[in-house]
């Protein structure tokens, strides 16, 4: 059992997940992830809650791509929150799940004011019959701790392709496709439409992404994801152009995973320039996608 929050089930993350899935293997056990839902600090401070990189059915999703057999999505509320260390090891992960195995990073802390570290759960282990592995954190390339909050940092700034990086896929977003103006069709790219939960998570601007439908049918496509300062500067929606597609989209829940940042959002003097600018926007993402091959065999499952 691996044990977390994943948000984001980055490289990070996956290096301990790889680390339950060794165990597993080595103890032909079944092979559970353990989260939370939601957020730690969406109970503690609602008022600034984390934009998150992978809500819990992309986090899902991600985790039955990496071979686990279930995810324990553990409601955290007031009660969780107010377990002891020691009650949460034997409640939960003795007595509920049954744990023969447990794996957590270097810096997982649980129970009451944070006070269960790696250390305690190693000595409850020894104590209680199950294993335990720590797992040292993880560094890039550069040697710098991979992290969720870097990450939003990247994607904040339009980074898609240094946040895929640390990923280890390129981030994908998830949500249903909505009614928006139509003026897409008026300007000959019919768009579809998805509001994300939290607009401080992404740069606004144009990217080259894949669209994958409901029915997981994959199509290139360009996404322009802001307020559309030309027209309304109206409410933040995601618009994808798909290519080579006609059909109705409304009311499919669909994933986008982002390739590419293209530029900035802008706002045209008049309608003839912001066609112009989506026709060089539609080639230059053809082209990149075109190119496109999988950085991981995660991305190559959830991006191709």
């Amino acid at each position: 059992m691996a044990i977390g929050n994943f948000d984001g089930v980055h490289r990070g993350h996956q290096a301990v997940l790889d680390a339950a899935r060794s165990e597993a293997v080595r103890r032909d056990a079944p092979l559970v992830c353990l989260t939370f839902e939601p957020h730690p600090r969406t109970l503690f401070r609602p008022d600034q809650p984390v934009p998150r990189l992978t809500p819990a059915p992309m986090k899902a999703r991600l985790l039955s791509a990496l071979g686990f057999d279930a995810v324990v999505e553990h409601r955290f509320d007031r009660e969780t929150a107010s377990l002891s260390a020691d009650a949460f090891v034997a409640k939960v992960l003795v007595d509920e799940l049954g744990a023969r195995h447990v794996v957590v990073g270097f810096d997982f802390q649980f129970g009451a004011y944070r006070t269960g570290t790696p250390a305690f759960l190693v000595a409850e282990g020894a104590a209680r019959g199950f294993g335990v592995t720590v797992v040292e954190g993880f560094a890039d390339e550069g040697g710098a701790i991979v992290s969720s909050s870097r990450i939003r940092s990247d994607l904040g700034r339009g980074d898609v392709a240094v946040a895929a990086g640390l990923l280890g896929y390129r981030w994908t977003v998830e949500a249903p496709v909505v009614h928006g103006q139509k003026l897409g069709r008026t300007l000959g790219y019919p768009t579809a439409n998805m509001a994300f939960a939290s607009d401080d998570l992404l740069a606004h601007g144009i990217y080259a992404v894949k669209f994958r439908r409901a029915d997981g049918t994959l199509h290139g496509g360009v996404a322009s994801y802001g307020r559309r300062p030309t027209f309304d500067n109206g409410a933040a929606l995601f618009e994808t152009y798909l290519f080579d597609f006609s059909g109705d989209l409304y009311g499919e829940t669909a994933e986008v995973s982002l390739f590419a940042y293209l530029r900035g959002e802008e706002k045209f003097d008049g309608i003839a320039p912001l066609v112009a600018q989506m026709d060089r926007d539609a080639a230059e993402a053809r082209a990149f996608l075109a190119h496109a091959t999988p950085l991981s065999p995660l991305d190559a499952a959830i991006a191709f």
